[in-house]
């Protein structure tokens, strides 16, 4: 694992102590990481909802059955064949 230094004014690592001490995290590190962690899993579900969204709004729906995923396989046949 690598570290990385941060400077923090007294009163944002007083906090950190604070929740290291109330939420049980074992160091500081701990708990930057779970931030850290808390930040990527908020910005892949954003990305997610943008997707959908997009998916919502790029036109009118599709039945998705059976004969969709075998023309999507025979697509993909082709299209790997010709490479």
């Amino acid at each position: 694992m690598t570290t990385m230094n941060i400077s923090l004014p007294e009163i944002l690592k007083d906090f950190v102590d604070s929740q290291v001490l109330e939420n049980g995290y074992s160091t500081s590190s701990e708990y930057i990481r779970t931030l850290i962690r808390n930040d990527q899993i908020k910005q892949a579900e954003q990305r997610l909802a943008a997707l959908m969204l997009e998916g919502l709004e790029s036109g009118s729906a599709i039945p998705i059955n059976e004969t969709y995923w075998d023309n999507k396989r025979a697509a993909q046949r082709q299209r790997h064949s010709a490479e």
